[in-house]
């Protein structure tokens, strides 16, 4: 099971346990993947990767403790190791590491506050997977030129109950698939200006058109107090039916 000796409480303490375990699965997903994939052997029972705060790595049975003490990796990827191409195995494996990372870090970090836990997440999302790593990919850079789609802007969605509202989105990396056309050619309703990534938006709930946060004053923080946003335009006009 996953060795642990002091729980870490700080931003900087987890994100050390996070480093330090990520090297580990490195480790035995690159210079020492054939004795890893020796050890995962499909006639053992189901097997994990671990990966310790010492840095050091080990290929066991899970944890007998329920619940276990920390958040367990996948379980029986040595199942899967001979029915798959070697390197798409490993990707694999690569993938179910990263999401255990993750699980464990954030698991540490329930008790952080809000900005606490997305400084940590900035930490942590500012290196490159396991998987990048094992493949690799080259981590998708947050420029406006390449990701069309990941807009630092307000987001205007409808709510089931048929409601508008407005849901602030800042640059995030999980709006890398979506159509890198969706957005190319946004003009900024005021100032005419095209779309930048590095600059908020919002968008207005009744024409539906986007505006840079600064041509209207309106920033993220107070974005996110608006229930329902109307531009300047759509504010001035009465009587609409």
């Amino acid at each position: 099971m996953a060795s642990i000796s002091s729980s870490p409480r700080t931003v900087e303490e987890i994100f050390k346990d996070y480093t330090a375990r990520r090297s580990a699965l490195l480790r035995a997903l690159t210079y020492d993947v054939d004795e890893f994939y020796s050890l995962c052997d499909p006639e053992k029972e189901n097997l994990c990767l671990y990966g310790h705060p010492n840095e050091s790595w080990v290929v066991t049975l899970p944890a007998e403790e329920v619940p276990p003490e920390l958040p367990e990796p996948a379980l029986g990827i040595n199942f899967a190791r001979d029915g798959m191409k070697r390197m798409d195995w490993l990707s694999l494996v690569a993938v179910h590491s990263d999401c255990w990372l993750l699980s464990v870090a954030f698991y540490f970090g329930a008790r952080l506050n809000r900005n606490e836990r997305k400084r940590l997440f900035s930490l942590i999302n500012d290196l490159p997977t396991v998987f990048e790593v094992v493949t690799g990919r080259k981590p998708t850079k947050d420029k406006p030129s390449v990701d069309g789609g990941s807009k630092s802007r307000n987001n205007t969605k409808r709510s089931i109950d048929g409601q508008m509202r407005s849901n602030a989105k800042l640059l995030d990396e999980s709006y890398v698939g979506e159509d890198e056309d969706e957005h190319s050619e946004t003009l900024c309703g005021s100032c005419g200006g095209n779309y930048s990534a590095d600059e908020f938006w919002i968008g207005c709930d009744i024409c539906e058109r986007w505006y840079h946060g600064k041509c209207v004053k309106i920033t993220p923080a107070k974005a996110e107090t608006i229930k329902q946003y109307k531009c300047p335009t759509c504010s001035t006009k009465k009587g609409r039916p």
